[in-house]
């Protein structure tokens, strides 16, 4: 049985690209990127939500820099 996957979109300053991960790679991904925001589903979310998350239902979780702000 191959192992469930999900749409992954990872961004960083050069543009971002789109990954069909497993969880455990999302989780490390997540895990190697610790100032990064995460969202599931276009909501933000805390990162050890996506570790927790019933992977049958997570849909797609986006990996994004942060936001600053300033002049």
């Amino acid at each position: 049985m191959d192992e469930l996957t999900t749409k992954v979109i990872f961004a960083d300053q050069s543009g971002h690209t789109t990954l069909e991960l497993t969880k455990d790679e999302t989780v490390d991904l997540i895990n190697s990127n610790k100032d990064q925001w995460i969202y599931r589903d276009n909501q933000m979310v805390p990162a050890n939500e996506i570790a927790e998350a019933n992977w049958n239902d997570v849909g797609t979780i986006m990996i994004m820099p942060g936001l600053t702000g300033g002049y």
